[in-house]
C-alpha cells in the first residue's frame, strides 16, 4: 500500500491502460477498503459526485488486470473511460475534484492548494515513515516502535496547533488536506487506542472524531466482496 506521491496537477497523469483494455462507460477503481490511500481516493470521488465501477482487491491475490494497468501493483488505481490510468491516490483526489468540487475542497478557506499539498507531503513522507515503523515494526530491521511513535507524535503536535486555530486544518470547513491526512491519523490512533485517547492533543482527537462521523468516511467504508474478472460490475455511487 506504499505510495510515493508527487505534487499532483488537476489532470490525468497521461498513463494509458495496456493495449486491449476495453473502454468503459465510467471510471474503474481498483481499491482495498482498509488502505488509507484508497480510502482517501474513494472519499474524493464521493465529494466530486463521480460514480465509478469499484473492484475490491485482496492484496495477497491481486488481479492481473490491475497489475497490467499499473505495474507497481498498489491500490488505488483509477482507469478513466479513455483508458488513461491514475495510480497515485492524491492525484486521483485532485483529478476528481478538478472535475467537480461542490464543497470547494481545492480552495480552502485559509491558505492555498499548494499550502495543502505541502502539509499532505509531511503526512505522506515523515508521518507515514514513523507510522509504519510504529505499527508494523517487525517488518523493519532495528525499528524501535516507541521511538517512531514519539516522532509521529511530534508531527501530531503540530497538527494540534493548527487545529486549535481553526476547526479544520485550513479554516472552519474541511478541505482536501483534512480528508487526505485523516485516514493516516486514524491508523495511528487505532494502533493503540487507549494511548491515543490519553494524549494531550485534544484538537486532533476532536478533528479525528468529526472525520469518523462524517458521511464521506461512512460511505467510503462500505464493505464489498473481492472482485473477480467476469463479476457483475459493482457501482460505487456518489449519491
Amino acid at each position: 500500500m506504499t505510495e510515493t506521491n508527487p505534487a499532483p496537477q488537476p489532470q490525468s497523469d497521461g498513463k494509458t491502460a495496456p493495449k486491449g483494455t476495453s473502454q468503459q462507460d465510467r471510471p474503474v477503481l481498483y481499491s482495498f477498503r482498509r488502505c488509507p490511500y484508497a480510502m482517501r481516493a474513494r472519499m474524493a470521488l464521493l465529494a466530486a459526485q463521480i460514480d465509478v465501477e469499484l473492484r475490491e482487491v485482496v492484496l495477497r491475490d491481486k488481479p492481473q488486470s490491475m497489475i497490467d494497468a499499473s505495474p507497481k501493483a498498489t491500490v488505488p488505481v483509477l482507469i478513466l473511460p479513455d483508458g488513461s490510468v491514475i495510480d497515485e491516490s492524491l492525484e486521483i483526489m485532485v483529478w476528481a475534484l478538478a472535475e467537480n468540487d461542490p464543497n470547494e475542497w481545492l480552495t480552502p478557506e485559509s491558505g492555498t492548494l499548494d499550502d495543502m499539498l505541502s502539509l499532505i507531503a509531511q503526512n505522506d513522507g515523515p508521518f507515514k515513515h514513523h507510522l509504519d515503523r510504529y505499527k508494523y515494526h517487525t517488518r523493519y530491521e532495528n525499528a524501535d516502535p516507541a521511538e517512531h511513535r514519539r516522532d509521529a507524535e511530534k508531527i501530531l503536535n503540530r497538527l494540534d496547533g493548527r487545529l486549535a486555530v481553526g476547526k479544520y486544518l485550513f479554516g472552519t470547513r474541511p478541505a482536501l488536506a483534512d480528508f487526505a491526512i485523516a485516514p493516516f491519523v486514524r491508523q495511528f490512533a487505532n494502533t493503540d487506542k487507549d494511548a491515543f485517547d490519553a494524549m494531550p492533543f485534544v484538537h486532533v482527537q476532536r478533528w479525528l472524531s468529526d472525520f469518523l462521523a462524517s458521511s464521506y468516511f461512512e460511505r467510503a467504508m462500505t464493505k464489498y466482496d473481492q472482485w473477480h474478472d467476469g463479476d457483475t460490475p459493482v457501482i460505487f455511487k456518489a449519491a
